[in-house]
């Protein structure tokens, strides 16, 4: 199988070198080859010892069963003569000879002998009609297609309705012959090998199993297999590409970032928010000290200082990146939304309203449009120079609020009331509430936008599905929250794992289904006020502290065997930096508007 240098036969090749393979348990693959000088080996056909004979450790496979679909995954790849090696080796053919003959019959388009064999193959009535119906369905639009319309009539009078299934699709077939509709057979193409073998993927999905073998049946057993080792795993945190089919995957805890790789001491106060940019190429964070910092992650993983984004008159609450991420927006405590320019770290817009400020900031999808929530409780939609677009009044947000938007535009998301969210529907202009018996402090929206992870006062983050009907499917405790605003966020592969802040200075880590708690991340000298998991990146979790600092988190180097991987990041530039204490006495109106 292999290239133009591969001149001998493979069996010559492994029969010369078995001596290496001496070690193996031979029981069960003694074979005798013929050989007639230096020609292709000869296999010497082994007695089949019937259908019951079993392999395998715990005796639960059928030799027969599992000879059959390896060869089958031998023709799927092009391995035809390998096929045909083995099933002359095994005894096993992968098809009976009256199967066989079926399927050629269906290549061939030979409908009515191949009708006539399938009543010799031996499988119930229920199969035989289906079958039938498939059979006769292709014979039906073959003529049809060839103008023959009387044999096409024909064959759907006195073959396909007497069957009596699957009337729905009689009566379409009927309609194409009395309307000459080119719907039904549009799509059909000239007879040709290749739709015709699409005739027999239909055929191996109402015959049973054992008369043909499904396609790609030994993949799709390998990929269960793999995905139950998956799912299994608590710790899973690696790329599909990673997993082997020589070892049983398990990760373990140096899969979840929990090591400390950089500290970014550059804000002068309190850190309150960060968010990774979609592709993860960029962190945002924002501070009590008024300002907003966009850093740059390298391609070595490296999370370095790219603009200081300074402007605001009041601490920034709140960051959101662009749907191409190469704007930003910012918003003030109660203030104002400005835009930035990612490369640059210009000032390009500034949105407010006279008489009240603005709380929250977000992109529409397309790019073209910025909300915010305001303090009169309103939501507001502008376009990006400015312009109002639409105005959502009423008691739409609160003053301390998180919003998002779902990915097609039609829903924005937002808390109404102290221990609610609102779900609107801007099309359909159709509300929807999340209620909860706790005050809400802050929540997240999933990727795929078919769940929200809810913050509690009561030290309680809920998962919600708000994909139909809206339920709590899993809830994580063992976080600190008595004072301030702490963020959570999805994160991981797949967003298996759910992070959270925490006023004991630690990051807290959990699994997404499982609820159960697996990590808490200590180095912060202050209360962890929120996290952000790069999206692009499974192994990069960030964190924003009342320490003044940012952590970026990392694999555990020492057990992944890495050579280097903690620095620290200062506004001087240098690496022998601290972190500096939490100013706890401030914590009243400023802290709760966080």
């Amino acid at each position: 199988m292999g290239g133009a240098e591969d001149s001998e036969p493979p069996l010559k090749r492994v029969k010369e070198s078995s001596g290496e393979l001496s070690s193996f348990s031979v029981n069960s693959f003694f074979f005798e080859l013929r050989t007639s000088s230096l020609g292709d080996p000869m296999p010497r056909p082994l007695p089949f010892q019937g259908d019951g004979e079993m392999v395998g450790r715990k005796g639960l496979i059928r030799k027969q069963e599992f000879i059959k679909i390896i060869t089958q995954s031998l023709y799927s790849l092009g391995y035809v003569k390998a096929g045909a090696l083995l099933e002359e080796e095994s005894g096993i053919p992968l098809h009976s000879s009256i199967v066989s003959l079926f399927m050629q019959q269906v290549l061939d388009g030979r409908w009515d002998e191949s009708v006539a064999t399938l009543h010799e193959i031996g499988v119930s009535d229920a199969s035989v009609k289906s079958a039938s119906f498939v059979l006769l369905e292709q014979k039906f639009l073959e003529l049809l297609q060839k103008e023959k319309t009387m044999d096409a009539l024909n064959t759907l009078r006195s073959e396909i309705v007497p069957l009596h299934i699957n009337m729905e699709r009689v009566h379409e077939l009927a309609a194409s012959v009395i309307y000459h509709s080119q719907c039904v057979v549009s799509s059909q193409g000239a007879p040709s090998v290749s739709s015709r073998l699409e005739i027999l993927e239909k055929l191996q999905k109402v015959l049973p199993a054992a008369i043909i073998v499904p396609e790609r049946r030994l993949e799709q057993l390998v990929e269960q297999a793999l995905d139950v080792q998956r799912d299994s795993c608590v710790f899973h945190n690696t790329f599909d590409s990673e997993l082997s089919l020589y070892t049983d995957h398990q990760c373990g805890r140096n899969h979840i970032p929990s090591q400390t790789l950089q500290i970014l001491e550059v804000h002068k106060d309190e850190v309150w928010y960060l968010q990774f940019s979609h592709k993860g190429k960029y962190l945002a964070s924002t501070s009590k000290d008024q300002s907003a910092i966009i850093w740059e992650v390298k391609e070595n993983g490296e999370v370095s200082l790219k603009h200081r984004l300074v402007g605001h008159q009041k601490p920034v609450l709140s960051v959101s990146w662009s749907p191409d991420d190469c704007q930003l927006l910012t918003c003030g405590l109660e203030e104002v939304v400005k835009r930035w320019d990612v490369h640059s770290g210009e000032c390009l817009h500034v949105y407010e309203k006279p008489g009240v400020g603005l709380i929250s900031c977000g992109w529409f999808p397309d790019g073209k449009a910025v909300f915010s929530g305001v303090t009169d409780k309103s939501i507001c939609l502008w376009d990006l120079d400015g312009r109002e677009l639409e105005c959502w009044k009423g008691e739409r947000t609160l003053k301390i609020s998180d919003m998002a938007i779902t990915n097609d535009g039609k829903k924005i998301i937002s808390i109404c009331k102290k221990s609610t969210i609102l779900l609107l529907d801007r099309e359909a202009k159709f509300e929807r509430l999340i209620e909860e018996d706790e005050v809400i402090t802050s929540f997240s929206l999933s990727e795929d936008n078919k769940f929200l992870l809810v913050n509690l006062i009561n030290q309680e983050i809920h998962l919600w599905s708000i994909e139909g009907d809206l339920k709590v499917v899993s809830k994580y405790k063992g976080h600190k929250r008595t004072r301030f605003v702490i963020r959570s966020c999805f994160g991981g592969i797949e967003q298996a794992f759910i992070a959270s802040g925490s006023e004991d200075s630690q990051v807290y880590i959990w699994h997404r289904s499982t609820g159960e708690h697996l990590l808490a991340l200590p180095g912060h000298s202050g209360a962890v006020n929120c996290v952000s998991w790069n999206p692009v990146n499974p192994h990069m979790l960030a964190s924003a502290s009342d320490d003044r600092t940012v952590r970026i988190w990392g694999l555990d180097c020492i057990n992944l065997k890495c050579k280097s991987c903690h620095s620290h990041c200062n506004s001087n530039g240098n690496s022998n930096g601290s972190s500096t204490g939490n100013s706890n006495g401030f914590i009243n109106h400023s802290r709760k508007a966080r």
